[in-house]
């Protein structure tokens, strides 16, 4: 189940933040979403529609900073996410990511030679 909070912004869009499993697997970290929208239902809509199906915000327990609401504000989709480590788990590997646009997930992989 995804970890996640939300944050409304004084001119009544919200900010929601999910952490996800990461997808290579668990103990490998996660995976934070953040995105701006006019409401939960919709900031929620947004990521399904972008193919993550099953994804629910259950309570407040993880909302965003005020650093992620920065960059989310800022960014031009409205749309980011970064890796970041599990607590307790640390390793060269599992450092918090920088942000990146949700389309750099989209791409496809470059072939192999």
């Amino acid at each position: 189940m995804a970890a996640g909070g939300f944050c409304k912004l004084p001119n009544g869009s919200v900010v929601v933040a999910l952490n996800l499993p990461s997808p290579a697997g668990p103990g490998l970290g996660s995976v934070r979403f953040l995105v701006v929208a006019q409401n939960r239902a919709r900031a929620l809509t947004r990521l399904r529609n972008l193919g993550l199906r099953a994804v629910y915000l259950r309570g407040n327990a993880a909302p965003p900073t005020p650093d992620e609401i920065t960059a989310v504000l800022h960014h031009p989709d409205g749309l980011i996410w970064r890796t970041t480590p599990d607590s307790g788990v640390q390793g060269p590997d599992l450092t918090q990511g920088l942000w990146r646009p949700f389309k750099s997930l989209l791409r496809s992989p470059a072939p192999q030679a």
